[in-house]
């Protein structure tokens, strides 16, 4: 009632404005004798002071009555919002203001919402306690509030003021929700499509149709902004595919009318599939041979055209050219169009660019980060030629720290038309960890861990870890430091500790008990090549073995110290480390024993992978691996063999083939062993979303060669051959993979593991 009466009091307002602007003009009729004014009196104020409503007047006692100064005055009154009502009376020769003061705000409050907390609503809402009520600026919150609720996807929603009148000229503002359903996207449609299907431009927008497994997602809620980045991730796959006079026509949500869900449709105009027509390289530069560059150029004439490879193919010039030491450069494409062939031509123009200078570098946003940690992480120095390949390259180095929630790396004129400001604008993050973690493999049994670690420590960029893990057939405790950049030189080191106790009763009657450490160093050689050179020391105490346990390996029973040198040689070229779709790695590393302690070999390891994505979502490798121990003719000891099975060759079980007493069936592991595998994985016609994908494969191998010489011994060294299917879900608590390898190669005495599995999650 109290807001309706609120309403009517600001109407009763407006027709009293009207009243009084034709009582103006008829006080303008009179003699110029009535007409002035000898005083001004305000009635009806309570908090305000009357000088302050007299301030608002254009009126002063001696001044003659005017209509539009009048009339000027009281919109002036109304305008402060400090009154609900005003009035302006003539009494003989006095000019009387009668106000109604609006209400103050006692307190604010909100009722129905769960969805969203009351210090949100809060921040959102501009009406505060203690401030002058006014309907407008209620009316502007409820809307800040509804605006709230539909960029969260509630778009039935409803908010309504409810003011409760107290003593003194108070009240109490209470805003009731009903926050309603969340508003899903029932059905998105597709107009124009001749090309491709409407499942697969679903696929491609970020907006997905509502479904019961999309109970962990947002995606099927309707989101405005959503929608118009839909729109440019369909312009963008379309451009991909060659249909370069794509676009979106229109992009269309409709609420049903029981504002339940939403209908989406997009309207598209393909246009013409073109191909690249001639490929040309056109230097402007002196002394520089476009035909040294055109092997960098990813376009190539006949191929549908693909605008993401016109931009790789500009970025890859600029790089290359900057390496060749042409700082100031300009690439730009021209293009030609021709419509009846339907052909692109694609020129690359190359010319020198203005000479630009790096002025100086502003690190802006780190509060706990040290400026030398992402200095360091910069291609750019003062006073170094301004290049924009290296500033791209820096802004993802210091985006791959890890530290940071956004990286901005910008750049802006300095003093100077030659010269240029670099801005790198951080937004800091949590780095520090605490992680719990649970799991089952058949490797392993179910297994637990808790894990300690600090990212960016004291601000320095140094990594700090500690973990313990918990497992059926493996207990261990490990202590790891990593400095970056040791003494502030391009050379990371580091250290580990740890505790390690792994059980052999399965696979050989036997358990392992070691304790050590080491210390590390890496730096890299090239910009995809890494060289890490350690040391290790560690012992190892093989014991409850087995009373029936093979006499070879109750033979290794005791302690044993290993004390050597090591090194890893990486050449990387992969898209992503944990996921590859495309690219190769090699790896070569040895590690020597023999610098004190009871153990003298050289371990020699030799592994690459290749990934080719045969289409956006069918992805084939191949991968290998071989290692040699050469003894110096002295035993190696049973734990420091290779074996081979379980995750590197499925089909069979972990150590599962190799060198084997035939009597006791204890695996006695080998010196030799070659491993390899090929395979492909696949879309298994789930929405992508969900996150389950197929793959199929092959794997081979061999394992030979061990010191155990004994007629019981099996060891032919022969190739073991397996296939299978598995399937992998990047599941809400953790990467679940399963699989299914029969082996089509095998020897008699090996051990096989039809279904392997392995499920886990740190939270």
């Amino acid at each position: 009632m109290g807001f309706l009466a609120g309403f009517g009091a600001e109407l009763r307002a407006a027709a009293l404005g009207i009243a009084l602007a034709l009582s103006s003009i008829a006080i303008a009729a009179p003699s110029a004798s009535a007409q002035v004014v000898s005083e001004i009196r305000v009635e009806g104020t309570q908090r305000i002071d009357p000088d302050t409503v007299r301030s608002y007047l254009l009126v002063k006692p001696g001044d003659t009555l005017d209509a539009d100064r009048l009339d000027q005055a009281l919109k002036a009154l109304f305008a402060t919002g400090l009154f609900a009502d005003v009035s302006l009376t003539r009494e003989g020769t006095a000019l009387v203001a009668k106000v109604v003061e609006n209400p103050i705000i006692n307190r604010i409050q909100f009722e129905g919402n769960k969805r969203v907390s009351d210090d949100l609503l809060n921040q959102e809402v501009q009406l505060r306690p203690r401030v002058v009520y006014t309907r407008t600026k209620v009316q502007s919150d409820v809307k800040r509030v509804l605006d709230l609720y539909r960029r969260s996807g509630r778009f039935a929603a409803t908010v309504e003021p409810k003011v409760i009148e107290l003593p003194q000229n108070r009240v109490d503002l209470v805003f009731e929700i009903n926050e309603g359903d969340v508003t899903a996207v029932r059905k998105i449609a597709f107009v124009g499509n001749q090309r491709f299907s409407e499942s697969r431009l679903r696929d491609v927008v970020n907006t997905k149709e509502s479904r019961w497994y999309r109970f962990l997602s947002t995606s099927d809620t309707y989101d405005p902004d959503r929608l118009s980045f839909d729109r440019e991730l369909l312009r963008k796959f379309y451009l991909g595919q060659g249909y370069a006079d794509f676009r979106v026509v229109s992009g269309v949500a409709e609420l049903t009318p029981d504002r339940e869900a939403f209908y989406v449709t997009f309207t598209v105009d393909e246009g013409e599939r073109y191909r690249f027509g001639t490929v040309e390289v056109v230097s402007r530069l002196k002394d520089l041979k476009p035909e040294a560059l055109k092997g960098v150029v990813t376009t190539s004439a006949g191929a549908w055209y693909d605008a993401d490879k016109v931009d790789g193919s500009i970025q890859a010039l600029t790089d290359q050219l900057g390496s060749l030491g042409y700082a100031f450069v300009d690439v730009r494409p021209r293009v030609t169009r021709d419509r009846e062939q339907k052909t692109i031509s694609v020129t690359y123009e190359i010319q020198e660019g203005p000479r630009v200078y790096v002025d100086r570098i502003n690190i802006i946003g780190n509060v706990r980060t040290l400026d030398k940690v992402v200095r360091r992480e910069l291609k750019l120095a003062e006073g170094d030629a301004f290049n924009t390949a290296k500033l791209r390259r820096s802004r993802q180095r210091v985006r791959n720290l890890g530290y940071f929630e956004k990286v901005d790396v910008t750049n802006v004129p300095g003093e100077t038309p030659d010269r240029t400001v670099v801005n790198v604008e951080v937004q800091e993050k949590s780095t520090g960890e605490i992680s719990f973690g649970v799991g089952f493999s058949t490797a392993d049994g179910p297994l637990g861990d808790i894990r300690l670690r600090e990212r960016n420590l004291l601000g320095r960029g140094q990594d700090l870890t500690i973990g313990l893990l918990v497992a059926g057939k493996r207990q261990e405790i490990d202590l790891s430091f990593d400095e970056p950049y040791f003494l502030d030189t391009n050379i990371g080191a580091g250290f580990d500790l740890f505790r390690l106790r792994r059980d052999f009763q399965r696979e050989a009657n036997y358990d392992v008990d070691s304790m050590g450490g080491a210390i590390r160093a890496r730096y890299q050689l090239s910009e995809f090549l890494r060289h890490t050179v350690r040391y290790t020391l560690r012992s190892d105490t093989i014991e409850n073995i087995s009373g029936n346990a093979s006499r070879f390996i109750r033979e290794q029973k005791g302690t044993y110290v290993t004390s050597g040198p090591g090194y890893d040689l990486l050449y990387d070229r992969r898209d992503d480390r944990f996921d590859p779709t495309d690219g190769y790695f090699i790896r070569f590393s040895q590690d020597l024993a023999g610098f004190g302690g009871d153990s003298k070999w050289l371990r020699n390891r030799v592994a690459a992978g290749f990934y080719y994505a045969f289409t956006d979502d069918w992805v084939g490798n191949i991968s290998g691996e071989a290692g040699y121990l050469f003894d110096f003719n002295e035993p190696v000891r049973i734990n420091q063999r290779f074996f081979v099975g379980g995750e590197n060759l499925r089909g069979f079980r972990s150590a599962g083939i190799g060198p084997r007493d035939r009597v006791t069936g204890d695996t006695l592991g080998g010196k030799e062993y070659a491993v390899g595998s090929i395979g492909v994985s696949f879309p298994t016609g789930l929405p992508k979303e969900v996150g389950i994908r197929g793959f199929l494969f092959s794997d081979f191998g061999t394992l030979r060669n061990t010191d155990s010489k004994g007629s019981t011994i099996a060891d032919t060294g022969s190739i073991r051959v397996s296939a299978g299917v598995g399937f992998s879900w990047r599941s809400p608590f953790g990467p679940l993979r399963l699989s299914f390898a029969f082996p089509v190669i095998k020897e008699d005495f090996d051990k096989r593991e039809i279904f392997r599995f392995s499920f886990g999650s740190r939270f």
